[in-house]
């Protein structure tokens, strides 16, 4: 242990001189520093074990340390390391056709590196599509307030953060914003329904009051997740989906975190039956093992993007966007969930959770627990009566006590000022029943020491 403390001093000093830390306050204390990873847990420098509650960042589904995937990624770089996808290669042809057959629709398959990247391609095809759909003034897009969507230029734009953007601005323009689907403080004695409807409404006023015609598409996320886990109501989703066919306005579901089995469906979207005209998606894609995203159109929409005239086609690029490791390390993450049954272990898992955890409802400064599938928000309050957001001191308190107690969790950080206050889980949906136990008698042993 002596070895590893001097070992892990000199590293986090080399860090400290060296790596611009992601979303970390300057000069900030030196981090752990991860070296190993197997199923659901992590382990440090210098041997700390912690169940990682967050999956990275949303995105460790099949859990860490597949050989598997190690050996398919080894082979596929062995045989061809990289091949623009100005080419193809085999791989890229393959997981289109499985992504196909996992939506049951007809879609084209656009790669690249990250969500951000994802959402980008989104808006640049939706503003050409309209221009040679003849609806050439159709280039605003909707979103939610509290939804993440990147942290690129023009996905920060459609991002609904405020905390997120201060110091950026101006981006990109032609972003709008509507408010989110918050159950928990929706008007007293309003049914979700009731509630739900009101939203979509909204939604359908800003399109009408900016002019349709100036609309090119809406983007949601199947469920707010960094920004709160805020779950919908079918009946919100449904109808937004039917206002956006009414006016002509195209649909973007961001799958980036809730896709690849994390809500208890393979993707988020498939709980509201509903078929979105483009679908993005990263993360879970690979399990964080390699990057890549995609950017899923609809054939209809591609076909737009035909014609012989030189401005036509997209005129996109991405480099390592498709890599061949990758394509083939996704192939065979989704092979391990098929195989492992592990979208209908998240389904499970996340039920019970909500179960499990509902004792801490009695807790003073607990207002509310939600979650689908293994993605779970815990919202602290000052009191229930009021639903005043906790202060940041408790929700900071309360995840290090976690790490104390070897488990990770997160929160919405860096948000909307005030709103910071919700706790969330999304481990890996490899989590074996014992993982689970130790999650859930942490969490409930950390909040009743904080009452």
């Amino acid at each position: 242990m002596e070895r590893n403390d001097q070992f892990t001093h000199t590293l986090q000093q080399k860090d400290h001189e060296n790596i611009w830390h992601h979303m970390s306050i300057y000069n900030d204390k030196a981090p752990p520093i991860i070296e190993q990873g197997e199923g659901a847990w992590i382990t440090d420098s210098l041997g700390n074990r912690f169940l990682d509650g967050m999956s990275g960042l949303w995105a460790v589904n099949v859990g860490y340390g597949r050989e598997r995937l190690a050996k398919v990624a080894y082979e596929q770089l062995k045989k061809l390391c990289y091949a623009p996808l100005t080419q193809s290669h085999e791989p890229a042809i393959r997981l289109a056709e499985k992504i196909n057959s996992l939506l049951d629709d007809d879609y084209m398959m656009f790669y690249s590196n990250s969500g951000s990247d994802a959402n980008e391609v989104a808006f640049k095809l939706i503003r050409q599509y309209h221009q040679q759909n003849g609806e050439g003034n159709r280039y605003k897009i909707i979103a939610r307030y509290r939804g993440y969507h990147g942290s690129s230029l023009g996905a920060l734009a459609a991002t609904g953060q405020a905390l997120r953007k201060f110091k950026y601005e101006p981006l990109t323009p032609g972003f709008l914003h509507v408010a989110p689907p918050d159950h928990y403080r929706r008007p007293k004695g309003q049914s979700i329904e009731t509630y739900s409807l009101a939203l979509a409404r909204e939604m359908e006023e800003k399109i009408i009051w900016e002019q349709k015609e100036t609309i090119a598409a809406v983007i949601m996320e199947p469920l707010i997740t960094g920004g709160g886990v805020l779950i919908p109501h079918p009946t919100y989703v449904k109808e937004v989906e039917r206002i956006c066919r009414k006016h002509g306005v195209l649909l973007i579901m961001d799958e980036v975190i809730c896709g690849f089995g994390r809500t208890g469906k393979l993707f988020g979207h498939q709980h509201f039956d509903i078929r979105p005209d483009v679908i993005t998606m990263a993360k879970g894609l690979t399990s964080a093992y390699l990057p890549l995203s995609i950017t899923a159109i609809r054939k209809d929409i591609y076909e737009k993007f035909k014609e012989t005239d030189g401005y036509s086609h997209f005129r996109h690029i991405n480099t390592f966007g498709g890599n061949p490791a990758a394509c083939a390390v996704a192939l065979e993450n989704i092979k391990i969930m098929e195989e492992e049954g592990l979208v209908q272990r998240a389904r499970d898992l996340g039920i019970q959770f909500l179960h499990d955890l509902q004792d801490l409802l009695e807790l003073p400064f607990v207002g509310d627990i939600r979650g689908l599938g293994l993605l779970i928000g815990i919202e602290l309050v000052e009191d229930k009566q009021s639903q005043t957001p906790a202060k940041p001191e408790l929700i900071a308190k309360i995840m290090a006590d976690c790490q104390a107690n070897g488990l990770i969790v997160g929160r919405n950080g860096d948000t909307v000022e005030g709103f910071n206050n919700i706790i969330t889980l999304s481990p890996p949906l490899c989590c074996t029943d014992e993982d689970f136990e130790f999650m859930v008698a942490v969490l409930k042993r950390v909040f009743a020491a904080n009452v």
